[in-house]
């Protein structure tokens, strides 16, 4: 066995075996170990199906390159991956269920996946064992179908070993150690005994520069290994499989083509044909957790008992929508665990707080996957970023606040969802309420509707004070939902008097010591701001894409206060502490970092009415003059009493209004929240949730990280040239200034439906073709019509450029506009008082 190597992959199921074939054709020496054998975990007992449907952008793309992929895989390796090009048929029962299709259809235009719309008519012509008559209609996929889990990942291993790839059978990793250069990575042979594959006598350690773990069911195990958390946890997914059926064999026999890959959506199934009958496959309720802290040794290509009791309700609705099988017996029966993560997509991406350790675990759809997550995950290794933005798969997404228990409920939620309606403006509730403000009780008498982010729960907005508990969940739309209204209201209440909003959330890191100012200039790319005063910046990725977005407050010479997205608090503490790392390596000054995001709550006041209601309780020896322009002037931070609370105030508003950002002590908070609630009652200050700050911002073409910003674009490309310091030297600068404009990030004014807004998946056309896409979309209060955020090629950038947008499947007039169309001089936000 090779004790050196390049690459070292753990794990021989599809995912390993997929990153192994694309690290070695990227020309990088790769050993694989599996500690049984090749397909022993979830992969040999996969349905091997391939869809296509997927509302992440980054998964769409890389579920599109696996199905490509597995296609050529014969003519290179000798060898047939089983793959029946049979389409996949998702059928509607509902209207709702229709609009999901609609939207997925955007996402899927923007990713260029071929896709057809079929009417219930359509179907049964082409199928007419299906009924049909209480469908609303099908969204086809002609291009996929299923595999043979096997067979594909044998033939990706024996194209990773053509590539050069060792794969090693019988090998258990029992240790890795960091030495500063390379993984020292501790290995047992396993053997058999007893039936069981237990650890032999046999040891060696293989010096390895880069490790990835694929390691499905054991992601527990290899948590421990590494001292990290990893929330991928297995639930039982369960299928049957029929004896043959009289009426499909009949079919068959008269020429006709298989079926496709039949889902019902609705009822909670998927179905396709074998050997002449059909496997049912159910995503029912009450599928439980396994594994929650390690794999039995006796549990290998093992199944658990079949609860055929938890799938009657699927069952029967398979019989509905196929009567030819109501007298088919059952054949087979198949129960096995299926990783998942709580939000149902893998995590793919450098492990928080380790170097060139990598991770490729959680997935719920592996097979479908292992192609694209081996080519992508390939490119951000070699390469140094993949050519997608891959941030919404990271495994820092969630940060270590996430316990075992947490991972394993919203786990089964998540299976459980796998054939809900996906709203985008889904909130589910497992494992809610978690992490709270303190306001958070007060919020939700006064009618806040909750979403989550990064386990925080925030308020999205204020409905009625006395709504069901049901409230939101059934306000919840693929169109103009019933708490649209309740939106516009509040973002009305901002442009016209005052809002507060909840920004507890966002992320806040003290950066100081003596090389906190060199630090700094070299991770970001704006200029510093001088003492008291605040900027907009971006610290780059090496290959001079967006990494983060930071607001920075400078306290002192070399004292800092950090602000960004509340979503991604471990993201950006990993990649800030292993970049002050590389500084002081490199020969800078000690930096010290502190992560003091539960330390700070954090309340937005903005609108033309904010400075009268703080003027109203701040305390200052001058009152009248204290947030006046003079001695409070725009972009710039003080410190203020209000009432008996020292607030650390910054002037900024995400909304585009005068405002100021209100940081204060957390034990403060219900105290400072009933201050300026009791202030603000004669001005009329109104609570906002997230949705419309989020259509506010975006009349101030304000981009935010995760949709404009992301891996995927420069800051150039991102328009930001005013937060690009050209004069000084910072991280990615030349691979930024090297990738030049690919696309623009541009604001639109859309003249769609009416009861309708974009959600930021939205594909942009001229003339019929697709030359860009929506990344964020809304409703503008300002202009009476929809808004949205996007990109486009370069020539097509300029104000009054006429485009189309698809929304319900239509066309729609959008025409790109000066950036921040509202109030562009910014006169508002300056205004003195």
């Amino acid at each position: 066995m090779k004790t050196h190597v390049k690459a070292l992959v753990v794990g021989g199921g599809a995912v390993g075996c997929g990153i192994a074939y694309h690290l070695a054709k990227a020309g990088w020496d790769t050993m694989l170990l599996e500690r049984d054998e090749l397909t022993s975990g979830s992969t040999w007992h996969a349905a091997g199906l391939l869809p296509l449907f997927n509302m992440s952008f980054a998964t769409t793309h890389i579920h599109k390159y696996s199905v490509d992929f597995y296609k050529s895989l014969e003519a290179e390796t000798g060898l047939n991956a089983g793959f029946a090009v049979v389409g996949n048929l998702r059928m509607a029962q509902t209207d709702a269920r229709m609009d999901e299709y609609m939207l997925y259809s955007s996402v899927a235009e923007t990713a260029g996946v071929y896709h057809e719309f079929l009417t219930p008519k359509e179907m049964k012509d082409r199928w007419p064992l299906l009924r049909t008559d209480d469908l609303k209609g099908a969204l086809f996929h002609p291009q996929d179908g299923y595999i043979n889990p096997a067979d594909v990942t044998q033939a990706m291993a024996k194209g990773a070993r053509q590539h050069g790839v060792t794969i090693e059978r019988k090998w258990q990793v029992d240790g890795y150690r960091w030495t500063g250069s390379e993984w020292i990575v501790s290995v047992t042979k396993m053997v058999e005994k007893g039936g069981n594959l237990v650890p032999g006598e046999e040891t060696a350690e293989i010096h390895a520069e880069h490790v990835v773990t694929a390691t499905g069911n054991h992601a527990q195990r290899t948590a421990r290994l590494l001292g990290i958390k990893i929330p991928a946890i297995p639930v039982e997914h369960q299928y049957i499989v029929t004896e043959p059926d009289p009426m499909l064999q009949e079919w068959r026999k008269a020429g006709n083509p298989e079926h496709p890959v039949l889902r019902d959506a609705d009822a909670k199934w998927y179905v396709r044909e074998e050997r002449g009958g059909w496997i049912l496959g159910p995503y029912e309720r009450n599928a439980p957790a396994r594994f929650l802290y390690d794999v039995p040794e006796s549990f290998r290509a093992d199944l658990f008992p079949l609860d055929l009791e938890r799938i009657e309700e699927e069952y029967m609705s398979m019989i509905h929508r196929l009567p030819s099988s109501e007298t088919v017996g059952l054949k087979d029966d198949f129960n096995g665990p299926i990783c998942y993560t709580p939000d149902g997509n893998p995590l793919v991406g450098p492990a928080p707080g380790l170097r060139n350790m990598w991770l490729a675990e959680g997935f719920s759809f592996g097979i479908t996957a292992a192609g694209g997550t081996g080519y992508y995950l390939a490119q951000m290794m070699v390469e140094g970023e993949a050519e997608i933005d891959m941030a919404s798969l990271d495994p820092k997404r969630y940060g270590s606040w996430m316990t075992t228990e947490y991972a394993a409920r919203k786990n089964e939620e998540c299976y459980e969802h796998v054939f809900i309606l996906h709203h985008p403006d889904e909130e589910r509730e497992a494992c809610r309420p978690l992490r709270t403000a303190p306001v958070y009780d007060r919020q939700k008498a006064l009618g806040a509707q909750f979403g989550q982010v990064n386990g925080w729960e925030r308020p999205n907005y204020y409905g009625p004070k006395d709504a069901p508990a049901s409230f939101d969940h059934d306000s919840r739309s693929f169109r103009r939902g019933a708490w649209w209204q309740y939106a516009v209201d509040e973002a009305k209440a901002i442009r016209e008097t005052a809002g507060l909003i909840d920004a507890t959330a966002f992320t806040k890191h003290i950066v100081r010591g003596p090389g906190a100012t060199a630090f700094l200039d070299w991770f970001t790319c704006n200029a510093l701001p001088k003492i008291g005063r605040i900027n907009l910046t971006y610290a780059l990725t090496d290959a001079g894409t967006t990494r983060t977005e930071y607001t920075i407050v400078r306290n002192g010479e070399n004292d800092y206060y950090l602000v960004s997205a509340g979503a991604w608090t471990a993201y950006d503490a990993d990649y800030l502490k292993k970049s002050i790392e590389d500084f002081i390596a490199g020969g800078g000054a000690h930096v010290d970092m502190h992560d003091v995001t539960t330390q700070w709550g954090v309340f937005a006041i903005a609108g033309p009415k904010s400075r009268d209601i703080l003027a109203d309780v701040i305390k200052d020896a001058e009152p009248e003059t204290a947030l006046s322009n003079k001695r409070f002037p725009w972009l710039s931070a003080r410190k203020i009493e209000l009432g008996m609370c020292p607030v650390n105030a910054i002037r900024v508003a995400y909304t585009g209004e005068l405002g100021w950002e209100l940081h204060h002590p957390i034990e403060m908070q219900r105290y400072l929240w009933d201050l300026l609630l009791a202030a603000g009652e004669k001005h009329g200050l109104k609570l906002v949730g997230a949705r419309a700050q989020n259509w506010l911002r975006q009349e101030k073409s304000y981009r935010a990280f995760g949709t404009e910003l992301g891996r995927d674009a420069t800051p150039a490309e991102a328009g930001l040239d005013r937060f690009i310091d050209l004069s000084k030297d910072f991280r990615g600068k030349q691979a930024m200034l090297d990738t030049g404009i690919r696309a623009m990030c541009v604001t639109l004014l859309i003249d769609g439906p009416s009861d309708t807004d974009p959600w930021g998946k939205e594909a942009l056309l001229l003339n019929g073709e697709k030359i860009g896409r929506l990344t964020s979309g809304g409703y503008s209060v300002a202009f009476n019509k929809q808004i949205g955020m996007g990109y486009v090629r370069p020539d097509l950038a300029k104000v009054g450029t006429k485009l189309k947008v698809r929304m319900l499947r239509q066309e729609w007039d959008a025409e790109v506009v000066e950036d921040s169309p509202f109030d562009p001089t910014n006169a508002r936000i300056r205004v003195n008082g």
